[in-house]
Parts: C-alpha cells; sequence; structure tokens
C-alpha cells in the first residue's frame, strides 16, 4: 500500500490570495482579529458619532444663545456719547426675556457692534444683513480685537436663511462654523451669529487618535492571546497530524510493519469532543489498519517460506532429471528419434525449471534481509562484460556503449550487480525484435554515485504494465515473455538487488523508445582503469 504525495503548489501571490490554502489556525486567527477589528471600529464610530452629536448639540445651545444676545443687543444699539445717565429707549423691541439691563461699550473696530458687548467668546463672528446684502461682519480675534472678516466669507453669511435652524459653513479665511440667523428690526434686517467648530473638531480627532491607540494595542494583545490559545486548543489535532504523517512515512507496501503505539493519546474526559471523536475515530481505523497489515505479513511470511523451502526441496530431484538426461544424451545415437527428442526436451525444460528455483531462491534471500557482499565494483568493467555477454546472445541486436573517461566504482555485491545488467540487457534482447538499437550509458551521480542507463527503441512497454512491471511474474504476453526460458522475475529480481543496494530503478517508456534507470549511491574510490580492449 503506498501513495504519491500531491504536487506542491506554487508559492507566491495565489497562495497569499486564497485563504483556502492557509491553515486551520491561521483562519482562525485571521478570522478573530478581523471580527475583533470590525468590533473596535464600530465602537470608535459609534462613539464618535454620538459625541459628534453631543458635543454639536452643546455647541449649538451656545449658539442659540448668542444669536438671541446679538440679536437684542443689536436692537439696543450702542449708548450715547458722554456718561449714561439712564438706559436709552431701544430702538426695537428686544425678544422676550431678553434682559432690559444689558450696556455695550464703545469700542473702535469693525464690525456690528454687539460684537464688543461683554460676554461674547473669541472667535465669534457676528453679520448685519439688510435686504440680503451685508451691511457689517466681523469677527472676534483670539486676544479681544475685532476685525473684518473677507467679503466671500461676508457674502457666506449673507446667504444663510434666517430660519433660526443652525448650520455648518466654511467661511473664508475662518475655516469651520456653525452659524444661524435670526430676524432683528422686521423682516428686511437680519443678524447672522457663529461660534467656531474647531473645539468639537479638536475632541472628535483626539477621542480618534486615542481609539486607534487603544484598538491597535487590544488588537496586538488578542492577537497574541489569540495564538496561544488556539495553538493550545489544536494541539490534539497536531498530534492527530505528526502521527498520520509518520504512519503515511512507513513502507506499508511490504514486510512487517509496526504503528506506533497508542496511535492517538484521547482524554476520556473530552472523548465527546469534535477533537476526542477524531482521535477515537483514528484510532480505530489505524487499530484495523494494523491487523490487516499483520494479517498480510504473516501470509506473505508464509507464502516466502513455502517457496524457499520448496525452492529448496526442487533442487536436489532437478539436480537427479538433470543428471540422469545427460546420462541418456550420452546414448542418444542408440535411442530412437523420438526418445532422444523427449530427452533434449527434458533436459531444456530442466534448465529453465532450475532457473526458476535459482530466481526464487535469490528473491527469498533478498526479502529476508541478508546482507549481500560490501566491495568496491569497477561498474565499467562490470558493464563491457555484461554488454559483450549480451552481444553473443544476441547477435541480431546493436549493441552500443557510452562510458565515462574515469571509471565508475560503488560499494556492493559485484556477481549481483552483474545480475542486473544482465537481466535488463536480457529483457531488451527477448522483447525487441532483432535490429533494435540498445545502449547502455554510465555516468557519475550527483553525489558520487553511479547512473546506468539501458535504452533501447524497440516497441515499448504497455503503459497498462509499467506501474507493475517490477512485481514477480508480471508479463505483458505471456507467449512472448516465455522466449528464451524467460520467468517473469527478472525485473523482480533487478529490482530487489537495485534496492539491497540503497538505491532505485525507474523506467520511462513509449513507442519506439524505453529507457531503465539505474541509481546506486557511492562510497567507494576509482581503481586503475580496466583493460577495455575486449570490448
Amino acid at each position: 500500500m503506498s501513495s504519491n504525495p500531491p504536487p506542491a503548489e506554487p508559492v507566491g501571490r495565489s497562495r497569499l490570495r486564497s485563504p483556502r490554502t492557509w491553515s486551520l489556525r491561521g483562519r482562525l486567527l485571521a478570522t478573530q482579529i478581523v471580527l475583533l477589528a470590525l468590533v473596535c471600529a464600530a465602537v470608535g464610530v459609534g462613539t464618535e458619532l454620538a459625541l459628534k452629536r453631543f458635543l454639536v448639540n452643546q455647541l449649538d445651545t451656545q449658539l442659540a444663545e448668542t444669536g438671541r444676545r446679538s440679536a437684542g443687543l443689536f436692537a439696543f444699539g450702542p449708548p450715547p456719547p458722554g456718561p449714561p445717565m439712564m438706559m436709552p429707549v431701544p430702538r426695537f423691541p428686544p425678544p422676550p426675556g431678553f434682559p432690559h439691563r444689558v450696556l455695550i461699550r464703545n469700542g473702535d473696530g469693525p464690525g456690528p457692534d454687539f460684537l464688543n458687548a461683554p460676554g461674547q467668546a473669541a472667535r465669534t463672528v457676528g453679520a448685519v444683513i439688510s435686504h440680503g446684502a451685508p451691511v457689517d461682519a466681523g469677527v472676534i480675534t483670539a486676544d479681544g480685537a475685532r476685525v473684518e472678516v473677507s467679503g466671500a466669507a461676508a457674502e457666506q453669511l449673507a446667504a444663510v436663511p434666517a430660519d433660526e435652524v443652525p448650520r455648518t459653513v466654511t467661511l473664508d479665511g475662518l475655516g469651520r462654523y456653525r452659524v444661524v440667523a435670526l430676524p432683528a428690526r422686521g423682516p428686511a434686517e437680519v443678524i447672522v451669529t457663529g461660534l467656531p467648530t474647531s473645539d468639537v473638531d479638536d475632541t472628535l480627532l483626539t477621542v480618534l487618535v486615542i481609539f486607534c491607540v487603544v484598538g491597535a494595542i487590544a488588537l496586538i494583545g488578542a492577537t497574541a492571546a489569540g495564538v496561544w490559545i488556539i495553538r493550545r486548543q489544536l494541539a490534539p489535532l497536531s498530534r492527530v497530524s505528526a502521527t498520520a504523517r509518520e504512519v503515511a512515512d512507513l513502507e506499508l507496501d511490504r514486510g512487517e510493519v509496526r504503528l506506533p503505539t497508542p496511535i492517538v493519546r484521547v482524554d476520556p474526559a473530552g472523548a465527546h469532543t469534535e477533537v476526542g471523536q477524531l482521535g477515537t475515530a483514528l484510532n480505530r481505523m489505524l487499530d484495523r489498519i494494523a491487523g490487516a497489515l499483520s494479517a498480510r505479513h504473516a501470509s506473505e511470511t508464509r507464502v516466502r517460506q513455502f517457496v524457499a523451502d520448496a525452492s529448496h526441496e526442487l533442487r536436489t530431484p532437478l539436480a537427479a532429471i538433470r543428471g540422469y538426461t545427460e546420462l541418456a544424451q550420452r546414448r542418444s545415437d542408440e535411442l530412437p528419434d523420438d526418445v532422444a527428442h523427449a530427452m533434449n526436451r527434458v533436459e531444456s525444460e530442466t534448465g529453465r525449471m532450475t532457473q526458476l528455483v535459482e530466481d526464487m531462491l535469490l528473491l527469498a534471500r533478498l526479502d529476508d534481509g541478508r546482507p549481500l557482499e560490501r566491495e568496491p565494483v569497477d561498474l565499467s568493467r562490470l558493464v563491457v562484460d555484461a554488454v559483450s555477454d549480451a552481444h553473443a546472445a544476441g547477435p541480431g541486436h546493436v549493441w552500443s556503449l557510452d562510458l565515462p573517461e574515469e571509471p565508475v566504482v560503488v560499494e556492493g555485491d559485484e556477481a549481483r550487480l552483474h545480475q542486473v545488467l544482465g537481466n535488463l540487457l536480457a529483457n531488451a534482447r527477448v522483447h525487441t525484435p532483432p535490429g533494435t538499437s540498445v545502449t547502455t550509458s554510465l555516468a557519475v551521480g550527483a553525489d558520487g554515485g553511479a547512473v546506468l542507463t539501458v535504452t533501447d527503441d524497440g516497441p515499448g512497454i504497455p503503459a497498462s504494465l509499467q506501474p507493475e512491471i517490477f512485481e514477480r511474474f508480471a508479463r505483458g504476453d505471456s507467449s512472448r515473455s516465455r522466449r528464451g526460458g524467460s520467468t517473469g522475475l527478472g525485473l523482480a529480481i533487478v529490482a530487489a538487488v537495485v534496492k539491497a543496494h540503497d538505491g532505485t530503478i525507474a523506467v520511462d517508456s513509449a513507442p519506439g523508445r524505453t529507457e531503465f534507470v539505474v541509481t546506486l549511491p557511492g562510497g567507494a574510490q576509482p581503481t586503475h582503469r580496466p583493460d577495455q580492449s575486449g570490448a
């Protein structure tokens, strides 16, 4: 049982743009931060709006009082020259509730006289509008003096409707003001009074900055706390994931498999939770998998033992059969022709059966993990010898060599490595028609090891057979595979021997080209250059 990992996704903008690729921790933390940020923003906006409404209402109350006072003072007018003996008679009746004893001080400066009255706040703006045109307009400066406003500001004040409703306008050269227009001396004359909104704006800005700072600190603290809480709460999932990775890394396709025990620890108090249920389900699943793997391993062990025992037992009768066959063939001239032909067939089949038994014994030894010989092997000389043998066995094929200048040496069993190359060349010879070109290449690997490649331009291996080509008794065409004494174990022996040398083997086949690549690790220093005069 094996599985291929999914192809790695490119790391780049797509990963950053797609939250589906984030981890569960990342998504939970991001969701928490976004929700907290939205709550902070909602609280801040709500507070700002409520505070703004409160401050504006407070300013409007002050503005209404200032406007009524200015209109009343304008109705009384300034005192006559000289020491006042009594309050002057108002030129226009004051509004109801206005105090009768009010004194406007004489003063120089532009703007209406009521701006010079006691109680007028700094930066108060006032204007007298007659028939829709500004007559007199001024503003109190921060030091108490009166200055004239610009003509554009006066026109803006004249445009305020006389409906006693406060409005916000931006006056030229003065900034934002809340203004109110009150009628005075009849419908033709209007008194416009305004107070600056700078204090309100400054207060709102200060509160906004405080909210931003406090919100940022809250987000940082909540992020740190969220990381700790999420990591603590998802720790069981991390253990489940680590266990799953550990099981996935095991070689489950063959041999005895030992799963970790206990597989996933589940707290009895939290067994009813989602994480507890997941851990319990995973434990049950892995327990059943472990049972199935144990049963499979026991069955494989019995089969391998049977094959090994049968192979050992078959060697003796096969040797006897071959001996008696050879003895009979010594007197073949005394035997009838049909008996002599039968003896030849018996000898041929006995040889093929002996080879099959030897192959099965070799696979049984490799399955048992018996160590191979470990000594420096000159692959360059080995390739030359193997290709020479293949040329003698298949003169109808075109055999080619591609060797490096220096010898390639690895640690291994020379006889078994020779068998690997011999089986690959025999596979190319048996399964391709005469005239096929077979090229054997040898190169030094990136890690100092060896890369052995056997390539032919034959018909190729069917795509349906490639996934199981290294399995035992795998045949694409039974009748063809039996030619030349093929047992169906050649490539299985190649894979087993390469694996025993800690190497790898791969096949790439298509119509017109088949390539077997054997990679062996390094571990030996090159020796003297072999004599290749016989190549």
